[in-house]
């Protein structure tokens, strides 16, 4: 299988449980693996033929616009989701942590795996 990753993405986010999250935003750090569809991409040397890593920022970018997300576990959730369905990628690993939501941690946060299915 081949990968494109994506180290450190930070990113603002409206996300927690607690009240005094609810008004503000809050830094996110993603690391993504994300599978390439095929290997067109190594004959064609064109990004049209692979997962155009700028363009999965900025629609991650846009998912954290559109909604609150309550949990660290929801907004993996939803930008594995992202990657599956729009970027058209077989498997995914997405790592979200929040930086500073606990005094005694850096980060904090959630690793998934996702499949499309077959």
């Amino acid at each position: 299988m081949d990968l494109i990753f994506l180290r450190e993405i930070r990113l603002d986010a409206r996300i927690g449980i607690y009240k005094r999250e609810r008004t503000i935003t809050q830094t996110v750090e993603l690391d993504l693996d994300i599978a390439l569809p095929d290997d067109r991409v190594f004959e064609s040397g064109k990004v049209a033929d692979t997962i155009d890593y700028a363009v999965v920022v900025e629609r991650i970018r846009a998912a954290l616009v559109e909604q609150h997300y309550g949990l660290v576990e929801n907004l993996a959730e939803r930008v594995a989701q992202i990657i599956l369905d729009e970027f058209h990628s077989p498997w995914v690993r997405v790592s979200i942590a929040k930086i500073g939501a606990q005094p005694s941690a850096r980060r904090v946060g959630v690793v998934i795996e996702r499949s499309r299915p077959k």
